[in-house]
């Protein structure tokens, strides 16, 4: 008798939902949800992120497609099935932000899953003018666009490092096509506060966004030396940096009815957390 081939803790995941991934309305979200309608219907082929010298390493051959109607919202897809794994990277990340991509979509093709990884208008430097509200409707868009455009059954998102707060987001937001998440994957969620507080200049910056958030101005710039790397509102710099702000989710102080109040929902979502240590 032959024994059963091993499957991958993705296969049980991916599997153990099928039967819930898209009944009951998705595909007829409202036109107020996506974005999609007048877009291209055709992604065009392309290849992204040739290593150094032509190499093949981080040389990923797929589509990149618009998802929404701003510049910033591109997509880039490996293979072509009708599941997808979303990938959703961390502040200041793009295409390519992580080693394990070009690996993971390799192993994705054997499941017969895409691997997409959506441009937000907050990937790269845009981080500080944007917010996880923001992020969610984008979100929102792509798998829109996926489902009306690509015929997508249902999708995965996998988040890296603050992509997980993202993800823990949108699954609070009860978005038309969150219904079509069969699963989620959060793989090095960390506190973008606890890191914050080890720099000299946070408190009294925090002190002033606070300050300028209760005068009406929380769209309004930050200094530069209150993040340096990039441009950033009173509002997203009060979120990322101060206790209990919208970004604190995973902090190691947070007690655990707070715990409970920031990612109870979770707990009807099959969810896979991966520590760093595992990349």
């Amino acid at each position: 008798m032959t024994s059963p081939a091993p499957t991958s803790w993705f296969s049980g995941l991916a599997r153990s939902s099928s039967s819930s991934t898209m009944a009951g309305g998705v595909a007829s979200a409202p036109a107020s949800a996506s974005a999609s309608a007048s877009l291209p219907d055709a992604p065009k082929s392309s290849v992204v992120g040739a290593g150094p010298g032509g190499g093949k390493r981080n040389h990923l051959r797929g589509a990149l497609f618009k998802y929404g109607p701003k510049s910033a919202q591109v997509a880039f897809r490996t293979g072509d099935f009708n599941h997808q794994v979303i990938f959703i990277g961390g502040l200041t990340d793009g295409l390519l932000a992580t080693d394990y991509l070009e690996p993971l979509s390799l192993a994705l093709e054997v499941e017969k899953w895409s691997l997409v990884q959506p441009l937000l208008s907050s990937s790269y430097t845009g981080y500080g003018i944007s917010s996880l509200e923001q992020d969610a409707l984008e979100l929102d868009q792509l798998i829109s666009y996926l489902i009306n455009k690509e015929n997508s059954e249902g999708v995965i998102l996998l988040g890296h490092s603050t992509g997980c707060q993202d993800i823990v987001h949108y699954m609070r937001t009860n978005f038309a096509c969150s219904k079509a998440v069969s699963g989620v994957i959060l793989q090095a969620p960390v506190s973008d506060r606890e890191y914050r507080a080890t720099l000299p200049e946070t408190a009294e910056m925090i002190d002033l966004a606070a300050k300028m958030i209760s005068e009406g101005r929380g769209m309004e710039l930050m200094p530069r030396e209150a993040n340096p790397d990039a441009p950033i509102t009173a509002y997203r710099y009060h979120s990322l940096c101060s206790y209990m702000g919208d970004d604190d989710m995973f902090s190691s102080d947070l007690s655990e009815d707070q715990l409970r109040q920031r990612l109870g929902h979770m707990s009807t979502t099959q969810c896979q957390p991966i520590p760093p240590t595992c990349d």
